[in-house]
């Protein structure tokens, strides 16, 4: 874990424009905010600040659990969405579907202010270089169930493939692929469904949409 927040940057993070998630400090406590995941630069001038979806994520947490402080996620700010077949897994509950989503509509914003036309229905540039964290994120804040750790279980699983912009999700029940394919696509990926040659068992192959 690492260090909770200064009163200066929860003050910051706090302050933070509500609708677009714009940040307004000094350069060094932006910076600050950044390393730590919880901000990003805008790449067009004039180069504001604003909230990741690690930084709405903190933001929230402040408000629900005053006073006491709030420790600040990873270091990398990405959000641990349930691929599936983690062990241990997240313990599921009210929190933990307040989180995803909370993450999901951070996502949303993050595309809006990071795609050069402002699109919300296609990934943006973190998503392509996060490809199994953002289809999971898609799935789980659907309501999709992620697999437990038994591997004869049901439910998804994301994973890498040795395509450089794809991932695979693997459902046992063919309706719940289905229905994990039609909540990519309709949050801007490219779905096409395959049988595993050895396996014959189906599987989806996803890729971020561009356009």
């Amino acid at each position: 874990m690492t260090r909770p927040l200064t009163a200066a940057q929860r003050r910051i993070v706090d302050a933070a424009d509500p609708g677009t998630g714009r940040l307004r400090g000094t350069p060094a406590q932006l910076a600050a905010l950044v390393k730590r995941g919880l901000a990003f630069r805008h790449p067009r001038p004039p180069h504001d600040h604003f909230l990741t979806p690690a930084g709405h994520r903190a933001r929230e947490s402040e408000a629900e659990a005053a006073p006491e402080p709030v420790e600040a996620p990873a270091a990398t700010g990405v959000f641990a969405a349930r691929t599936g077949g983690e062990h241990p897994a997240p313990e599921a509950g009210p929190a933990r579907l307040r989180e995803v989503r909370g993450a999901w509509q951070g996502m949303l914003e993050l595309r809006r202010m990071t795609n050069p036309d402002g699109a919300t229905d296609r990934p943006c540039g973190w998503e392509r270089t996060h490809l199994v964290q953002a289809a999971a994120l898609a799935l789980e804040a659907a309501g999709h169930r992620p697999a437990g750790a038994d591997t004869g279980g049901g439910g998804y699983r994301v994973r890498e493939t040795p395509q450089p912009e794809a991932v695979a999700v693997h459902e046992p029940d063919s309706e719940a692929l289905r229905a994990c394919a039609a909540t990519l696509e309709g949050a801007g990926w490219q779905v096409g469904e395959y049988t595993e040659p050895r396996t014959r068992a189906r599987y989806l192959l996803a890729s971020p949409r561009r356009v």
